[in-house]
């Protein structure tokens, strides 16, 4: 299969979305942050609150890690593309697998942030509601069986 500049350029939406998402992510939390902190200085320092910190400084990490392989991803491509105008197929090729390895690394990271993150949530509906199964899928099950 030859590259050709098409190819790479398939990617760029599909990256663009995602370091968009990132951002979105990123922000959330850091409102998130700014919240607990207030909280925290207000003199509400119980244990469940130092764990959602440690929490979101675990999140917080892993997204500086997903959009930093988000980047070099964006980054390969476009040094994938400039090596194909050089015609230099080899270190384009080289690039362009880079560039889907970053992508599949960064995706991965997504995926872990998300279930850290939902997880946190779960513990914190159980907390709200008393409840003795953390999960979701408890929390559904718990309001069948009433009805």
């Amino acid at each position: 299969m030859e590259l050709t500049v098409n190819i790479p350029a398939l990617l760029f939406p599909a990256i663009s979305l995602i370091m968009l998402a990132y951002t979105n992510r990123f922000l959330a939390l850091a409102s998130l942050v700014r919240s607990l902190k207030a909280k925290y200085e207000d003199g509400d320092k119980n244990s469940g609150l130092q764990k959602q910190i440690k929490n979101l400084r675990y999140r917080l990490r892993l997204i500086k890690n997903m959009q930093a392989y988000g980047v070099l991803s964006f980054a390969s491509c476009l040094f994938c593309m400039f090596f194909i105008y050089l015609e230099k197929p080899i270190v384009a090729e080289i690039l362009f697998a880079l560039s889907l390895v970053f992508f599949m690394i960064s995706l991965i990271i997504s995926l872990i942030e998300i279930q850290i993150s939902t997880k946190a949530l779960e513990l914190e509906l159980s907390t709200l509601e008393d409840l003795e199964d953390p999960s979701l899928s408890g929390f559904i099950k718990k309001k069948f069986k009433k009805d």
